[in-house]
């Protein structure tokens, strides 16, 4: 028989999830509250049905995945009534993991996995590939832990267990607080017309995610805002050691502290790997680069275009997650095209 996921949320995260569980076989249901997203999902085929209720959706499942604002999931935990195996994705788990105890088996979760841009258009089965999917162990059957992480696990995520308050203070300082940086960025460069102008390839990097849908990040930062203001508190801290160590031209400090930063980056995971592929002097090769691209749906932090010595041609590099990369790879090799 046929596993069955309910996914109560549609969006990029929540379709995602359907996606990469219908490669491994499972049969997908859907149900987002808002119409126009409901009309994009039945446009777009992302799911095997679509429900009217968020009951209707978990009748029969195997699997249920509540996928919708963070705000919006202690009441549908409340008003679920179900057998199976419930999780959520939040990035915030303060209020969620004790509103999931009435239920019989639920284990919280939060795929690290996500981009810039929003909504089910944006969704493809490879975002959790390489990532790290936490598993939240508060008040948990081990079963239930052991289940998910199989089912994690079999969409090519890399299940870690921690607590709720653990995983609140981590993400306060490797998500929302990038989130944070990037918008203060933006703010202060905003007020340099002549500098903005000059922006290039680090503080783009650096600035990517200040394009984020606002309500969703508006949700989660102030949902964890005792863990994000101290971390806010500690940086501006660090920041004032910075000015101080520049203005009074510490040299010493200033190098010592770079090299260790350039240390601790290096021995992190790379934020990306790079495709290459080999485009010939003709007509028609781009193009088959963006149908690459579009049916991939993979996400692209960099690319480069280093023409050929001889003239003609050359190597288009494309930098993307790391969990992206043979999913563009079979995308390019299924349009033609030859890899570097």
């Amino acid at each position: 028989m046929t596993d069955r996921v309910a996914v109560l949320g549609a969006g990029l995260i929540g379709t995602s999830v359907a996606l990469s569980l219908s490669e491994v076989g499972w049969e997908t249901v859907g149900w987002d509250p808002d119409s126009s997203v409901v009309a994009s999902l039945r446009e777009l085929g992302s799911f095997d049905g679509l429900a009217d209720t968020p009951a209707a959706a978990a009748a029969g499942a195997d699997l249920v995945v509540l996928a919708g604002p963070p705000s919006s999931v202690p009441s549908l935990l409340g008003e679920l009534e179900t057998t199976a195996l419930v999780t959520d994705v939040a990035g915030v788990k303060a209020g969620i993991v004790p509103a999931g105890r009435r239920l019989d088996h639920f284990v919280s979760s939060h795929p690290m996995a996500g981009r810039e841009v929003s909504g089910p258009e944006a969704a493809s089965p490879s975002l959790f590939r390489g990532a790290v999917w936490i598993l939240i162990t508060d008040g948990t059957v081990p079963d239930d832990l052991d289940r998910l992480a199989t089912i994690v696990s079999s969409v090519g995520s890399n299940p870690v267990r921690m607590t709720a308050a653990e995983h609140d203070d981590a993400v306060a300082v490797i998500s929302h607080l990038p989130q944070v940086l990037a918008a203060a960025l933006v703010g202060e460069a905003a007020e340099h017309p002549a500098g903005i102008g000059l922006a290039s390839g680090s503080f783009r990097d650096l600035t990517r995610v200040a394009a984020s849908n606002p309500d969703l990040w508006t949700e989660l930062l102030v949902g964890n805002g005792g863990p994000l203001s101290n971390v806010l508190e500690a940086y501006a801290d660090r920041l004032h050691r910075w000015a101080a160590a520049v203005r009074e031209g510490k040299a010493d400090h200033v190098a010592e502290t770079l090299q260790r930063a350039g240390e601790i980056r290096r021995a992190m995971a790379p934020p990306a790997v790079a495709v290459a592929v080999a485009l010939a002097d003709q007509p028609g090769e781009l193009a088959k680069v963006g149908h690459a691209l579009e049916s991939s749906k993979v996400d692209v932090r960099d690319l480069q275009l280093r023409h050929a010595t001889y003239g003609g041609g050359g190597i288009l590099t494309l930098s993307v997650r790391p969990g992206e990369a043979e999913t563009l790879r079979s995308a390019l090799e299924a349009e033609g095209l030859l890899l570097a």
